[in-house]
This record gives C-alpha cells, sequence and structure tokens, in this order.
C-alpha cells in the first residue's frame, strides 16, 4: 500500500501556500495543504471558533475517504490537529485513519502563552477592518530567525494581507485563549513534537510543558536556524522529519476497506477504540518486566509465530497485558498468579538455557519442544518453575501470545474478520442478515476486495 496521506494545516495569518516548499520536497506522498476558514482561498468564510474548526478538520478527512493519514498542524492549526486527534484516538467515526501527527511550532490545547502588549498590537493592526503592509511585514519578519528574502517574504505577507479581519482577531481574542485541555486529554495516536530553537512563546520548553503531555507517545525536536515560520525557514528539514515519522507510523495502515469498515457506523465507539489502541505502539514496560524479559518473549513469539519474527512490540504488548492482569481470565491451578507466573516462567527458561533469545532458532524449537515434553523446570525453588508447571506455563505463553496476536486489527484485517462490526451506537445494532457459509453480505470486506 502506499504511505499515508499527509495533511497540512497553516499557522495564523498563513494559508496551505506555507508548505509549498515542504510539499515539493515529499514527492513520495499524497499531501494535502488545507486553507483553514478565515485564511487564504477560504478568506470570505470568516471566524470559525475552535470547536468549528475541529469539526471542519474532522469532516475533511471523512469527505476525502482519508484511510491512512498523518496530520500535520503548524501554530494555530496544531491545536485543531490536538482537537481532531483526540476524536479519532476516542473512536470517532470516520477518523480510524489518523496514524500519526506532526506538530509545528504548535499552539497547545491549553491557552497559548502570548505577551498581552504584543496580542493588543496585533488585534490593532485590523482596528480599521484591513491590515496594512508595513504591518503585515513586521509579523512575518518577527517570526524568523533570519528574514526571508524574495517572493517567499512577499507570499508570506500577501498570506497575511488576504486574511480575514475577523479570523485574525477571533483567534486572537478568543481562540488561542480557551483551554481545550481536558478535551484533549491524552491521546494514544503516536506524535512528532517540533519547535524551532528560536521561537519565543512556542519554543522547546513550550512545546514540552503544553503539548507533550497530551500524547502518550511522542517525540520533541529542535529545529535549528528558525524560529517560528518553520515551513518557510527550513523546509528541507521539515520534510525530511515528517517523513520519518510518516514511515514509522505507517505499519499501523490498514487495508483500505478494512480501515472504511471499522471507521462505519457498524462499530461503536467503544469498541473502535479499544481497536485503535491495539494500532498504537504498546504502553511503557512495567517495573517487573527487564529488556531480557522482553527479548525472551519475543523470541518466543518468533517461535509461536513464525510468520511475526522476533515482534518486540507483541512481545511488550503481551507483557502489558500479564503485568495488568487483562489476561484472558483463567490460569492452571498447579500456576500462580499469571505476573508471577511469567516472571518464574521466564527465569527458569532463561537459567535452563544460558540465555534464550541468544540461541540460534533451531536451538529454541528443540528447548520449548522438552519444556513441552515436562524436561525442563526447577523443582521446590520460589523464583523458578516446576518442570511440570513449566509445561503448563509455556501452554499459557502459546495461548496468550495467539489471542493478543489475534485480537490485532492487522490480523483481523489478514484474515478478513468482520466480527466486531455488527453493532454501532444506535438503538438497533445492525448484526448480519445473512449467515449460510459463503453468503456475505455488501458490506462485509473480502479477500477479492480488501483494496
Amino acid at each position: 500500500m502506499p504511505g499515508p496521506t499527509l495533511v497540512f494545516l497553516h499557522a495564523l495569518g498563513a494559508s496551505g501556500r506555507e508548505w509549498r516548499q515542504v510539499v515539493d520536497a515529499l514527492p513520495d506522498h499524497d499531501c494535502v495543504a488545507l486553507d483553514l476558514p478565515g485564511f487564504g482561498d477560504a478568506a470570505d468564510a470568516g471566524h470559525a471558533d475552535v470547536e468549528t474548526l475541529t469539526d471542519w478538520l474532522a469532516d475533511e478527512i471523512r469527505s476525502r475517504d482519508l484511510t491512512a493519514c498523518v496530520l500535520v498542524g503548524h501554530s494555530m492549526g496544531g491545536k485543531v490537529v490536538t482537537l481532531v486527534a483526540a476524536r479519532a484516538a476516542a473512536g470517532e467515526i470516520g477518523l480510524s485513519g489518523v496514524l500519526g501527527v506532526v506538530l509545528v511550532a504548535a499552539s497547545p490545547p491549553a491557552p497559548e502563552p502570548m505577551d498581552e502588549d504584543r496580542r493588543a498590537e496585533m488585534i490593532g493592526w485590523f482596528a480599521d477592518g484591513q491590515i496594512a503592509r508595513e504591518d503585515a511585514a513586521t509579523f512575518v519578519d518577527a517570526n524568523t530567525a533570519t528574514p526571508l528574502t524574495g517572493s517567499l517574504r512577499d507570499q508570506a505577507i500577501n498570506d497575511v494581507l488576504r486574511s480575514s479581519r475577523d479570523a485574525w482577531v477571533g483567534w486572537l481574542e478568543r481562540g488561542s485563549r480557551e483551554d481545550w485541555s481536558a478535551d484533549a486529554g491524552r491521546i494514544s495516536i503516536p506524535a512528532l513534537i517540533l519547535a524551532g530553537a528560536e521561537d519565543g512563546d512556542l519554543g522547546e520548553d513550550a512545546q514540552r510543558r503544553l503539548n507533550l503531555p497530551h500524547y502518550a507517545t511522542a517525540v520533541v525536536k529542535t529545529v535549528e536556524g528558525a524560529a517560528h515560520l518553520i515551513p518557510y525557514e527550513q523546509p528541507q528539514r521539515l520534510a525530511a522529519l515528517i517523513r520519518g515519522h510518516a514511515t514509522a507510523v505507517a505499519h499501523a495502515m490498514l487495508p483500505p476497506a478494512f480501515a472504511r469498515l471499522l471507521g462505519s457506523d457498524r462499530v461503536s465507539h467503544r469498541t473502535r477504540g479499544v481497536m485503535l489502541d491495539r494500532m498504537r505502539p504498546p504502553p511503557p514496560r512495567a517495573a517487573i518486566w527487564t529488556d531480557e524479559h522482553s527479548a525472551t518473549v519475543a523470541s518466543l513469539v518468533a517461535q509461536i509465530l513464525p510468520d511475526c519474527g522476533a515482534d518486540r512490540d507483541l512481545a511488550d504488548r503481551i507483557l502489558a497485558g500479564i503485568a495488568e492482569g487483562t489476561g484472558d481470565g483463567w490460569r492452571f491451578a498447579a500456576l500462580p498468579r499469571d505476573a508471577e507466573a511469567w516472571e518464574r516462567g521466564l527465569a527458569t527458561l532463561n537459567a535452563a538455557t544460558g540465555g534464550f533469545s541468544t540461541l540460534a532458532p533451531q536451538a529454541q524449537s528443540e528447548w520449548l519442544d522438552r519444556i513441552a515434553s515436562g524436561a525442563v523446570g526447577i523443582e521446590e525453588d520460589e523464583a523458578h518453575l516446576s518442570p511440570a508447571q513449566m509445561t503448563l506455563w509455556f501452554e499459557d505463553v502459546r495461548a496468550e501470545t495467539v489471542r493478543v496476536w489475534m485480537s490485532l486489527p492487522a490480523t483481523m484485517a489478514a484474515i478478513v474478520y468482520d466480527g466486531f462490526a455488527v453493532g454501532g451506537d444506535g438503538r438497533r445494532k445492525q448484526g448480519y442478515a445473512r449467515t449460510s457459509a459463503g453468503d456475505r453480505e455488501a458490506w462485509q470486506p473480502s479477500a477479492e476486495r480488501r483494496s
């Protein structure tokens, strides 16, 4: 499948044109650079408040049928991107394709830090209904580390000049001051958060304090040689960072037909949210697990599910479930509770083999055959499992590994499973109308129609 579509939102006083150099440096990606209502070619739309802008972007994603996309938000656009990402992560219909977020000198969900005298000055520029070119130039020059030159500076100034007064003043007086932190919450969608090295109000410190806490998985990077207008100042560097993040999240892409079904009204918000979380990076490793534990379980995954290989993400997801107690709800009477059984089982496996993950695959397979036959274990030791317990524990390991793997949307898509899509949030649950073998309904993806 092609990579995710990149959706760009611009800063205050700009337009989709600010991304031209960045988009030109991303020829292998489908790119959509939007004009926010009140700016650029959409200036006639006037002021749209934060809630309206969030609805607007969500509707743009749905109307464009974006089954895999990364949202890139600059400054003002970053606040909107974060709020849409929060809705996507929570399972809103039609937003399942939001795989990643890139924030570029982004305004946070909380009130944006800004000197009040400067805010008043910027509002005053539109007192007569239209900003003067001199003031527009002052705004552009104040937001760059080194003044732009030639056509780039003219373009940036002209975008400020064609901004709607209502949209400009509305953002400064209300939108930038609104606190949407509670609505943003903590978002499971992976984010790349970028700050200009010479940005004042929205530099690295502000990004770490105000944007980073809203993302469960995020990296903050500083762009040298830039202040606030990074798309103009460092377009090549910015494009490379965006490309890297888009590549990193592309593993979560689903076949378009499956993604549309997951995002449809046949799936409840709660079910969709749970499934989307399974597409995100696993939670941070619990204190009881070490790198050796993770490597050992990854090696077990490779033996149990050869097509997966030594999948560390799957291994860490399995270990997270064991630590949290969200397993299959039962255990062998001869084994302690799951977390203790796994800790002791892994300790026994590594003690017997001298480090299971370091062995060649064939040697690993032979050791597992011995465990299954009851030939490996340590008797009467509270830190390890006996041979009989090891046999039971390895049976549990196989069951838990397959259970977690089967719960992943990517696995469901691969086997064309659609049992999750039989009841949305309406009073009437759709279910199946036809249940005969091989008699598929029109809404069901099939192996032949997965694209």
